[in-house]
């Protein structure tokens, strides 16, 4: 059996799956951002869209 030289690495990253670093971080945060609930609205702006409701004469149903 002949001696096996070690064989030169290419220059550079070696791409394995073909995409890209940036391609993986977006599909990433897209999926994070995706998979989080719904935040629930400020208590602020709830009672200021209450208070503007009764101020133009809109009343709830007794």
């Amino acid at each position: 059996m002949p001696a096996s030289r070690p064989t030169a690495q290419p220059a550079g990253p070696l791409v394995v799956s073909g995409v890209s670093m940036h391609d993986l971080l977006a599909s990433c945060a897209a999926a994070a951002t995706i998979s989080r609930p719904p935040r629930q609205p400020e208590p602020e702006k709830t009672e200021q869209a209450g208070r503007a409701g009764r101020e133009q004469g809109h009343c709830r149903a007794a």
